[in-house]
């Protein structure tokens, strides 16, 4: 008889673990509290407008290529994948906007341009950021991270030291660059990791080299395509995928859990993976005694930053846009210390606006323009509608500002997004929008394990756990924890 696994949320995670599960004989349910497939990526239309409501970001190909290349498909087997040139828009203070080419040649030019010498400099950071992105991608990533002993391969240890554990990203991007916009450029990528430069390590300037080199994508039809083509593929693979179906309970006899309650009864199974949020399953879905972790732990975790998101349709072009543009026209240095040092509201916020309609016209009907926004704020903050709207306007003023025409007289659908709304729908713990920060005291087996200390058939995948936030580690993220559970269940195809 093939293990019955039930995995608990199908967003990116969910997906990656149920479908590496079911390719390898196990029976899997797929169970979703919401009415569609997701999570954060979920997607919603309004006036003719088509909304991606979370991750806007296409990096790292290579990982979507390898993730459907395990079950023998191709990203083309399920949508159509275009290279952004611009990569994306930078309006720094003055304000002074400039466009990030694709093209290395360009880039080192604009580089120099900045900054007399920095052109060279670049290419040695990106070589290095090279070294960090196949090794820190290529395998530690892919480490379940319960056991120092992952570590004991003396190769590893001499990567370890290579990959700038312990250096500050802020300080090794000052041995390269001086130019603040330059800095600035370089430092953004980590904005959304948990932590300042200055307690981000060094390794992660390996999102530079997935940034600069490898360059910035775009599914068309919009980010959603990645899930419709994950779900597409689940169910070739035989998932059963059920929505509106929340888990109430995941039920425990004797160290084990026999499966969960649902609203329309119990559900058996020989393990369980939880890809909801870790700290929801843990502390409302397991009772007092089977919890690994206290409430004390989880409030002494670092969040990475929740954010205040506007989906706009607007009735006109608007000119001066890219397809993405980050409006750093404010301090950078003071909106990152009001999300992690000093938490709250932010004084005058950097933010970013994604229109994929610069692109893609089928997101937004003809003439018109399709408008993402996204402040980045502390976790945990109360978001009354008055707040929301205070900081609508108030970016709204710089947009307008940037593209030298009036843009909310030309507002035909509008809706915020924020802390409660991220609760509401993911259980989102304190709000947060990325999970766990990447600390270096959370990296590795220093984050929630993926699999329950006292549970010994429970299992957790996604951004609070291994190995941390954002699309691509969370497709991984699915894979590491389905190999955990074969290898435990003794499942071979």
């Amino acid at each position: 008889m093939s293990k019955h696994i039930i995995v608990i949320g199908a967003g990116f995670a969910g997906l990656s673990a149920a479908t590496s599960l079911a390719q390898q004989g196990c029976r899997v349910t797929l169970l979703e509290k919401n009415e569609g497939p997701g999570g954060r990526a979920r997607q919603f239309q309004a006036e003719g407008f088509t909304f991606d409501m979370g991750p806007s970001w296409y990096w790292m190909p290579d990982i979507f290529e390898q993730y459907f290349a395990k079950f023998g498909r191709k990203v083309s087997d399920y949508y159509d994948l275009v290279r952004l040139d611009p990569s994306y828009q930078v309006i720094f203070k003055g304000p002074e906007a400039v466009d990030i080419p694709a093209a290395m040649s360009e880039l080192r030019a604009l580089f120099e341009r900045f900054e007399p010498g920095s052109g060279a400099r670049l290419d040695e950071f990106l070589r290095q950021a090279a070294y960090k992105y196949q090794v820190g991608i290529g395998k530690f990533v892919h480490m379940p991270g319960r056991s120092l002993l992952e570590f004991a391969d003396p190769r590893l240890l001499v990567d370890a030291v290579r990959l700038d554990l312990l250096q500050s990203m802020h300080k090794h991007v000052r041995k390269f660059f001086k130019d603040p916009r330059l800095l600035e450029l370089v430092e953004f990528p980590i904005l959304f990791l948990g932590a300042t430069s200055e307690n981000t390590p060094a390794l992660y300037s390996l999102m530079n080299y997935a940034d600069l080199a490898m360059g910035t994508w775009y599914p068309m039809g919009g980010m959603h395509k990645i899930v419709e083509g994950m779900v597409a593929l689940a169910r070739e693979q035989g998932v059963e995928i059920e929505y509106n179906a929340p888990v109430e309970q995941i039920v425990v006899e004797n160290g084990r859990t026999t499966g969960v309650q649902t609203a329309a009864g119990f559900r058996p199974a020989d393990a369980v993976v939880a890809g909801a949020d870790y700290h929801h399953a843990e502390q409302h879905l397991l009772a007092p005694e089977w919890r690994t972790y206290s409430e004390q732990y989880w409030d002494k975790r670092t969040m990475a930053p929740s954010s205040l998101l506007f989906y706009v349709g607007v009735n006109k072009r608007l000119p001066n846009l890219r397809h993405h543009n980050l409006f750093f026209d404010q301090d950078f240095g003071l909106h990152a210390e009001e999300i992690y040092e000093n938490p709250k509201w932010p004084t005058r916020p950097l933010f970013y606006v994604s229109a994929p309609s610069q692109t893609d016209p089928s997101v937004a009907p003809e003439g018109s323009e399709n408008i993402f926004l996204l402040v980045p704020v502390a976790p945990n903050l109360p978001d009354p509608e008055a707040t929301r709207e205070h900081y609508y306007n108030f970016i709204m003023e710089r947009l307008e500002r940037h593209c030298g025409t009036s843009i909310r007289d030309a507002v035909v659908y509008k809706r915020s997004y924020a802390h409660q709304n991220f609760i509401d729908d993911y259980h989102s713990y304190k709000g947060n929008a990325y999970g766990l920060a990447n600390t270096l005291r959370q990296t590795a087996i220093l984050k929630p394990s993926l699999k329950s200390k006292k549970v010994s058939n429970l299992y957790f995948t996604g951004q609070l756990t291994v190995p941390g936030p954002g699309v691509p580690p969370s497709l991984i993220s699915g894979q590491v924890v389905a190999g955990e559970v074969l290898k435990e269940l003794g499942v071979k195809k």
